[in-house]
């Protein structure tokens, strides 16, 4: 082989080389944070009690805030810097079926198979939840799904900004329609969260489900 040639085919060796470990360190950071973004710099917080002052004669932002508070008693806001958000009740729904309600453990990972969908069928995810303490701004739910350690799917929701009330709030996810064949068949891993925009997550949830021929 001419030196030229073997310079050339040094190169593409290399160059092969290269791409074989980047796709490696691809599916390596598969199981890494999903959903890690910059958090925004948002400026000092402030409680409610606080943010209820600001502004208080301009009519138009008076306004405003007093849509968004709704149902809040106004005479017992509290000083609280912090919102919190409760995650009341997580359940599955498909038309014809009853809900599967999936029960939430306490520290956010279901002890084995959490639920059991059938192959090529719709369905929602419908969940409750609770805002004390202060108003969320950009509260938000996130999904990553894999199989065999490969990521398959990732979603984001955007939810809303909330003020806390003491009835809970009640959402619902566009419907999506599972896989289907005998490639899709089989336990899949994932990790949900419910975020808001400064990053802060209320809740976590590490858990295994499967798609089967049918439903269980």
């Amino acid at each position: 082989m001419e030196p030229d040639e073997k310079k050339a085919s040094g190169e593409a060796a290399a160059a092969a080389g290269e791409k074989s470990e980047g796709e490696s360190s691809v599916y390596a950071t598969d199981h890494e944070e999903e959903d890690e973004e910059t958090k925004l710099e948002l400026g000092p917080q402030c409680s409610l009690k606080d943010q209820l002052e600001k502004d208080k004669d301009d009519e138009s932002l008076r306004r405003w805030k007093e849509q968004l508070l709704g149902s809040v008693d106004m005479e017992n806001v509290g000083e609280i810097l912090e919102p919190d958000v409760k995650i009341l009740s997580l359940s599955i729904i498909s038309a014809g079926r009853d809900d599967i309600v999936l029960p939430i453990p306490e520290d956010g990972n279901p002890k084995g198979l959490w639920f059991t969908l059938k192959e090529g069928s719709q369905y929602r995810l419908k969940f409750s939840f609770q805002v004390s303490n202060n108003i969320v701004s950009g509260f938000r739910y996130t999904n990553t799904v894999w199989k065999t350690g490969m990521k398959v799917d990732s979603s984001k929701e955007m939810l809303g900004t909330f003020s806390p009330q003491p009835e809970p709030y009640a959402h619902e996810m566009p419907e999506e329609t599972t896989p289907s064949g005998m490639f899709a068949r089989g336990q899949y891993s994932a990790r949900s969260k419910f975020l808001d925009d400064d990053n802060k997550c209320y809740l976590e949830i590490n858990y295994t489900f499967d798609i089967r021929k049918d439903w269980v």
